[in-house]
């Protein structure tokens, strides 16, 4: 009795836990899809999770300054191999850490991590200001 009690309880604990699975690598691993909630969304290397931006336009990152500093764009070397929905996008401010490098696209909307997520797995930018969404294949 005790043991399917056990296993009863271990079950239900697994259906209430928030599920984080990683999937499919995109650019060379930069880019993986990721199983939360049931919707596949987009996260960095180290399962970090993408956004995009409402005030961006397909092609064009509007988020600098302040704005980078708490939303950081994801960056890639230039050079890097894109294909399929991914595409790059130049950066006025690609110097310094950021000379020869440019941001990740999804169907053309510029890619964010988000300073306050602090795990793989974490959403917590996911509807800040009304404005900003998880990146969701």
């Amino acid at each position: 009795m005790k043991l399917s009690t056990m296993l009863l309880g271990a079950a239900a604990f697994g259906l209430l836990s928030t599920s984080f699975a990683m999937a499919d690598d995109y650019l060379g691993g930069a880019v993986k899809s990721a199983s939360i909630g049931g919707k596949e969304i987009l996260t960095d290397a180290k399962g970090m999770t993408l956004y995009i931006w409402d005030k961006d336009a397909v092609g064009v990152s509007n988020c600098y300054d302040k704005c980078a500093v708490a939303w950081p764009p994801m960056w890639v070397a230039a050079d890097t191999a894109v294909s399929g929905d991914f595409t790059l996008v130049d950066r006025t401010d690609a110097t310094g850490d950021h000379a020869n490098m440019k941001i990740v696209a999804y169907k053309g909307w510029p890619l964010y991590l988000w300073v306050q997520d602090t795990k793989p797995g974490d959403i917590t930018g996911d509807g800040k200001g009304g404005t900003w969404h998880l990146a969701v294949e």
